[in-house]
């Protein structure tokens, strides 16, 4: 059997080319953009002719998988947990026409936000779409949980969430790989028109998901990846899911004094969780992520007990779980800590040196401040950091593609000058739309799409509207003569000036475009040549 020290992100996508994966779909998004870019270079996963594209966004990436699934092959999707907004629409819906060949989505979620914009819980989609959860302690369980997944997948045509957290998917461990698995053939669904979605066939279809969802839970409570280990001092049982199994096991070194309930494997296995209230005095819940156990126990548990966790405040009501945190949960006396200021010099993020997004915010500030009320609408990208010293450019970030529709909305209100600032990347996964919203409304803004040609924010991926933003914006309807280009270079920026004061003075939408490559992916490209 072959080791490897793999991520817990690499554990999953070699665990799903070994499991026969034929397509992965996805976005790059921190803590997930590693599981796509692992299968991408693998050589099984070349000469096998694996799909490993990148998608233009997480909800055509979801559709795309589902696609390959209604063909009978095994597919998976990969998000962070933000993506899963965007794809909320195919996803809950994928419940309903289910899976023909296994599907897993692969939402990696961010407690403590070290990359994102909240800390929402991918568990609560799933529990919504009536789908089974699989939740790995470990980076050998993410390994051996794909193989199960699609397997489960399968057996009930349901998609199946395989949801990772940021510690799991970015810490390395061995893990002993398996046998290695053919690709289905390609097959089409015995019952097709459960794949269309009109409404006498969708309450056909939800009759049937509601019933196969009781049968998923009592498989659950049977898996070997949830586990009920009995103990003596039952002052207390703990249920731990997930990578939180790993910080109390660290903390009694693999050998805890009260019971513990295992859980990485949902839907929640309630006849454990009942044998656990009706034996011990009270419940300790560890969940790295938002209560989403706690919440449900306290319906669903027929015994009175205590209840403790997060929302208790036993544990932390935001951020990570980490063993020191679950210790003093456990009322333990805290190891001996230094703060992370006593010992690490602080290095706050800002735009390379030498990147374009410089020049663009050095020459808008000096527009800018040519006006009273301006304002700059930003986005989700590495341009974000202009908010940060020393340019303070922007007023708002909120999701990806908002930049324009916020800046239009603005418009519509009186806003004036009504500026959105969106990277390339960007501008293909979800501002495309909004775009067509402001040239149908023929509205007051100007919208800079800051062109590095990469996705630079998550190490440099592919972008999809590379070489396309002016085809794209004149399809959209923006007239060609205010669709601009310059190159954002230090010794352009009067250019640069000048353009942005002529586009704000013109009523109506119009589109400049600043591209340079992302100075990171030039050097490597550099170095490569």
């Amino acid at each position: 059997m072959q080791k490897e020290l793999l991520l817990g992100d690499e554990a999953l996508a070699q665990g799903a080319l070994d499991a026969g994966l034929s397509g992965v779909y996805a976005y790059p998004g921190t803590p997930s953009t590693e599981i796509t870019e692992f299968i991408q270079i693998q050589p099984s996963a070349i000469n096998g002719d694996v799909h490993s594209k990148w998608s233009s966004n997480e909800k055509t990436a979801m559709e795309s998988a589902l696609g390959m699934s209604f063909a009978g092959k095994r597919a998976m999707v990969c998000m962070k947990h933000v993506g899963m907004n965007v794809a909320a629409d195919a996803f809950v819906n994928s419940a309903m026409t289910g899976a023909n060949g296994g599907l897993i989505v692969v939402a990696a979620d961010d407690p403590s936000m070290h990359s994102s914009q909240n800390e929402q819980d991918s568990r609560f989609y799933a529990k919504f779409a009536f789908t089974p959860i699989f939740e790995p302690s470990s980076q050998q369980e993410a390994y051996d949980m794909t193989s199960a997944a699609f397997e489960l997948s399968e057996r009930f045509a349901v998609p199946v969430v395989m949801r990772l957290t940021t510690r799991l998917a970015h810490s390395r461990a061995e893990v002993v790989r398996g046998e290695v698995r053919e690709q289905n053939e390609l097959k089409f669904p015995e019952d097709p028109k459960q794949w269309v979605l009109m409404p006498s066939n969708s309450r056909e279809r939800y009759k049937r998901l509601l019933n196969d969802y009781a049968a998923m839970e009592s498989e659950a409570a049977s898996s070997k990846f949830n586990s009920y280990t009995d103990a003596a001092d039952r002052s207390v049982g703990v249920i731990a899911c997930g990578i939180a199994y790993n910080y109390l096991m660290e903390n009694f070194e693999g050998n805890a004094p009260f019971p513990v309930l295992k859980i990485s494997q949902y839907p929640l296995p309630t006849t454990l969780v009942e044998r656990m209230a009706s034996e011990c005095d009270s419940i300790l819940i560890l969940e790295d992520g938002q209560p989403v156990v706690e919440e449900m126990l306290r319906g669903v548990l027929s015994t009175p007990i205590p209840i403790k966790g997060r929302l208790s405040g036993e544990v932390p009501r935001t951020g990570e779980l980490n063993p020191n945190n679950v210790r003093q949960a456990l009322g333990l006396q805290p190891h001996p800590t230094r703060d992370a200021s006593e010992v690490i010099v602080p290095r706050p993020p800002a735009l390379c040196q030498g990147c374009g997004h410089r020049d663009v915010y050095k020459s808008l500030n000096e527009v800018v401040a040519e006006y009273d009320a301006a304002k700059v609408f930003s986005d989700i990208g590495c341009y974000t950091l202009g908010w940060l010293a020393p340019f303070h450019a922007i007023d708002t970030c909120v999701d990806m593609g908002a930049s324009i529709t916020m800046a239009k909305g603005a418009a519509d209100a009186g806003v004036f000058p009504s500026i959105a600032v969106i990277g390339d990347s960007t501008f293909t996964h979800s501002g495309m739309t909004g775009l067509l919203d402001a040239v149908n409304e023929k509205s007051n803004i100007t919208v800079i799409i800051s062109d590095n040609l990469t996705t630079g924010m998550t190490g440099g991926q592919d972008s999809a509207g590379t070489d396309r933003i002016e085809a794209i914006c004149y399809g959209l309807g923006v007239e060609p003569e205010h669709v601009r280009v310059v190159v954002p270079l230090p010794k352009n920026v009067e250019e640069i000036k000048q353009m942005l004061r002529e586009e704000i003075e013109y009523n109506g939408v119009s589109v400049v475009i600043p591209r340079r490559e992302c100075i990171q992916t030039a050097k490597r490209h550099n170095a490569k040549k």
